[in-house]
């Protein structure tokens, strides 16, 4: 075989690979044992939008004093039927039993709970 024949074989063999690769991961999914915590808020009427804003970055210095959790969201894309949303991940269920009480969490309680209508909770996890 020519140089130029062994190029295009491995060429083609390189495609095959990339495209064989390609068609095992679709549809792969992971189930992670993180537990993802979804808090869903309506505010009290009388609540400011810095407070409420507050309250809302508030869960950014939550997150830096609380090692158990590993990512936060903020910035809700679609929300029904209540005012807000955020989600915290916390790296196992271990992870937010810890994280409730804590000094953190107080500190937390004390900017939220002013601004806090309503809420409700919901814990998920694999």
């Amino acid at each position: 075989m020519n140089s130029m024949t062994r190029r295009i074989l491995l060429g083609c063999t390189m495609i095959v690979i990339l495209a064989v690769g390609i068609a095992i991961g679709q549809g792969k999914f992971g189930q992670p044992k993180s537990v993802l915590h979804i808090v869903t808020v309506k505010w009290t009427p009388e609540s400011t939008p810095e407070q409420r804003q507050k309250a809302i970055d508030a869960v950014k210095t939550l997150a830096s004093k609380s090692p158990g959790i590993t990512n936060i969201w903020l910035k809700p894309i679609k929300v029904q039927g209540t005012d807000a949303v955020f989600v915290m991940e916390f790296k196992d269920e271990a992870a937010l039993k810890a994280y409730v009480g804590t000094p953190a969490h107080k500190e937390w309680y004390e900017i939220y709970t002013p601004v806090r209508g309503q809420s409700q909770t919901h814990d998920v996890t694999n």
